[in-house]
Parts: structure tokens; C-alpha cells; sequence
């Protein structure tokens, strides 16, 4: 399945973590909010916002935008380096999505937000993104040719209990491959995030070389290479 606007503002997200059982604690709205008024403060009230996407942001925003386009973030990179054991996978078989890790640089979308639709627009993406602390939502500057916006961006939190650390690619590899959880396969978000970045014109070599290697683990579990 892919998540919705609807899940969003029903709070599906948090009432799974809530009911799974699983030993997360859920931020709640008012902390949500906290979050967000604390990166706001180094804006001034009543602009636009820009958010950096690098991952299921680019194929499913949700979120309502007025403009968008490609650039490049430096000093993060994007890396499959967040365990997820509900939404892409299970404690057994634990799934991994995307974060921003530290060094190098990445390739992904700017979209603005209008300045009447940032209070709630950025509190549907704090649901989805930081519901559990997982990422440290920071200023980055994302450039395009001879021109650049600051742009909020979801880096991994290194403190979260779901953080993997330098994990080999083999393993990363199995996870994407064989993991499903309630929002669906691990492999299903990791090849629609390819798909996305190549619509537009945005290659990511480290995935590239990850989905080779996905690939034949697939073929090995007699998955395929589709679903």
C-alpha cells in the first residue's frame, strides 16, 4: 500500500507504532509542534518553506506544494541506514528506509510550500517523518546551476535506537529484498524511489549497485524482479 493524506491526518502512523507493542516512544502533537516551531525560529513568520526530498518525498510528497524542482544538497548523502520493524518490515525481519547521513552529497527535489499552507502542511510531514525522532530535520542549502534555496531536510538521528550504523551492503541488500511490513515491502519502496529519481534524471550509483545486488537476491528467493 502507499501511505496517504488520510493516514496522515487520521494519525494511522502513530496509533500502529502505539498498538504494535514495539518499544518506541511516539512523539505527540504537542511535541511535534515544539519540533517544528524550533526549526521555524530561523525563518522569518509568515514565508514560504522549502522542504529537500531524497527519498519516498520524491515519488509520494503527500503534502500540498506550489513549486518544485531538482538539486543537490553537500555534506549528506542519502543511505539505507534506518531499520524499520513495522511499517517496511518486522521485528523478525526488520526493513530499512533512507536517511541522510553525513558526508558527501545528494541529488533530490526542492518543493515549496506557500506561506498560508505551512502550518499545516509541516505538520502532516512532522507526523510522517519524525513521528518517532528517528531524523533531526535541519537547514540545507540545495543548489541548482547558478542558483540555491534553504531547504528543511530529514537527516538520520545517529542517537535513535533505529539507526544501523556502517552495516555490509549484503545485508542492507536482504532486507530490501525479503521484508514486508503494514505499509508494505521494503523492495516496493526502494524501487519506487529508483523509479522516482530516474524520472528525473537524478542517478544515484550507490543504488544502482545495491539494486544489482537486491536483484539476485530476489532471484535467489524466487521473488523475481517485480512485483
Amino acid at each position: 500500500m502507499t501511505l496517504t493524506r488520510a493516514d496522515l491526518e487520521s494519525q494511522r502512523l502513530q496509533q500502529l507504532i502505539a498498538q504494535s507493542g514495539l518499544p518506541f516512544h511516539v512523539l505527540s502533537e504537542a511535541e511535534l509542534q515544539a519540533s517544528i516551531a524550533q526549526v521555524l525560529q530561523q525563518r522569518p513568520p509568515e514565508t514560504e518553506v522549502w522542504i529537500f526530498a531524497y527519498g519516498s518525498l520524491i515519488w509520494n510528497p503527500i503534502f500540498q506544494f506550489c513549486q518544485s524542482h531538482t538539486g543537490t544538497i553537500y555534506g549528506y548523502h542519502r543511505r539505507f541506514c534506518l531499520w524499520t520493524p513495522l511499517g517496511r518490515g518486522t521485528p523478525e525481519n526488520p526493513g530499512l528506509v533512507l536517511g541522510l547521513d553525513r558526508g558527501g552529497s545528494c541529488h533530490g527535489v526542492a518543493y515549496q510550500i506557500a506561506a498560508h499552507d505551512v502550518d499545516a502542511e509541516l505538520l502532516l510531514l512532522w507526523r510522517r517523518e519524525m513521528v518517532v525522532g528517528s531524523y533531526v530535520p535541519r537547514w540545507v542549502k540545495v543548489f541548482q546551476e547558478n542558483r540555491w534555496v534553504e531547504a528543511i531536510a530529514f537527516t538520520i538521528n545517529p542517537q535513535s535506537q533505529s539507526y544501523t550504523g556502517k552495516i555490509p551492503l549484503d545485508t542492507i541488500a536482504h532486507h530490501i529484498a525479503t521484508a514486508e511490513g503494514k505499509l508494505g515491502s521494503c523492495f516496493d519502496y526502494f524501487d519506487q524511489t529508483i523509479a522516482g529519481l530516474t524520472k528525473l534524471g537524478l542517478a544515484d550509483r550507490s543504488l544502482l549497485k545495491l539494486q544489482r545486488r537486491v536483484e539476485e537476491i530476489r532471484g535467489e528467493w524466487g521473488v523475481g524482479s517485480r512485483e
